[in-house]
């Protein structure tokens, strides 16, 4: 990379995952374990704390912490089958709702539920759950990408003459409202009329649903929200803990990303090499929410064929 780029790139790190360049990336992230050495952090909100130290994992007691949100647990769980092939033991500290799935996911020895205080569990290296590809140097080559690794019986939907049951998402969370979009952009798919669709948005008549679209099923635990993904054909959802579940449990979602989205959809891809069926569909300009659902409502067209 030529000085004039990395002085027109304040984050190296985000530069090189938004391309691929994993690799790269790494190097960034090994400087920055060596120069926070002996720095505390336990004072900032948990979702920006380091944890690992830089302290091997081979023959340890590990301790996975998952300090982030709902989907980066969800999207990382997939490295504990290779923590235990060198750790002495994995304990995964992890969202209390997601423990029931969690349970059906290879690797870990103790699961015990994320709560405001310390662990109760003895350990003798620590990490956060998104730190772990960095610990592996994973590449695009290396993500573990077999799918489904969270496993859950599909609850059986009704639909119409046998048409495809297609789920639909429209708001994430409220720390980045750029990844929401209001749910009248999705009406233009009411004009479909070969598809059955499923409201599959929490609180859907707070956030915006009138009833004009699909079948709201109300809110679920999240065991049962993984039961009702895997009984749909497909799912339609904005960056939200809810692409990465169906990705997850290897059900095909398209993914609606806005123009400046996370590293870990990259640049210029319309596909996921953390999740095989899924398909990424990106605004080409900022606020373009009509021009991503005409081409959702192109594809289904196809789809519903």
């Amino acid at each position: 990379m030529s000085q004039k780029v990395q002085e027109a790139t304040p984050d190296l790190w985000m530069y090189h995952m938004k391309r691929g360049n994993f690799d790269e990336a790494w190097k960034k992230s090994d400087q920055d374990l060596k120069s926070r050495a002996g720095q505390p952090c336990w004072h900032w909100p948990r979702h920006f704390q380091y944890i690992w130290d830089g302290t091997p994992l081979a023959g340890k007691r590990v301790l996975v912490r998952c300090y982030h949100g709902l989907g980066d647990t969800i999207q990382f769980i997939r490295y504990m089958p290779l923590v235990k092939e060198i750790a002495k033991e994995v304990i995964v500290w992890a969202q209390a709702p997601l423990i029931p799935l969690l349970k059906t996911v290879t690797g870990i020895d103790q699961l015990l539920p994320l709560h405001d205080g310390t662990p109760e569990a003895d350990y003798d290296v620590d990490v956060e759950i998104m730190e772990l590809p960095h610990i592996f140097r994973t590449t695009l080559a290396t993500i573990p990408s077999r799918i489904p690794y969270l496993h859950t019986e599909p609850l059986p939907l009704p639909s119409e003459n046998g048409l495809p049951k297609v789920g639909l998402v429209w708001k994430a969370g409220d720390w980045d409202e750029r990844r929401s979009l209001p749910f009248s952009f999705l009406k233009p798919l009411a004009g479909l009329k070969n598809i059955q669709f499923y409201i599959l948005q929490a609180d859907a008549p707070a956030n915006g649903w009138d009833g004009t679209l699909g079948v709201y099923l109300g809110n679920f635990s999240l065991e049962d929200y993984a039961r009702v993904i895997r009984g749909l054909d497909l799912v339609i959802t904005v960056d939200s803990m809810p692409a990465h579940l169906a990705g997850t449990l290897g059900v095909p979602v398209w993914t609606l990303l806005h123009a400046e989205a996370d590293w870990r959809w990259m640049e210029n891809r319309e596909d996921s090499p953390w999740y095989p069926t899924m398909q990424l569909f990106r605004q080409t300009q900022p606020g373009d929410c009509a021009g991503v659902i005409q081409r959702i409502k192109e594809e289904l067209r196809k789809f519903s064929k």
